[in-house]
């Protein structure tokens, strides 16, 4: 059995193509795709951190 991952910024599956250029982005900015499912998450931003709920995978948090 194999497991996809995917990369949380782009969506694109991580171990294709170079992702160094998310990599960057994401020392910024929450992620947007769950990295299990692809499924585009709702991301809520504070000042202290960020929320990030995959309706499958349930919540990330910084």
């Amino acid at each position: 059995m194999t497991v996809l991952v995917y990369c949380d910024r782009c969506g694109s599956p991580a171990a294709e193509g170079d992702h160094s250029a998310c990599a960057a982005a994401r020392e910024l900015e929450p992620p947007r795709f769950c990295p299990d499912c692809r499924r585009r998450m709702k991301v809520q931003v504070t000042p202290t951190g960020w929320t990030a709920t995959c309706v499958e995978h349930g919540v990330r948090h910084s």
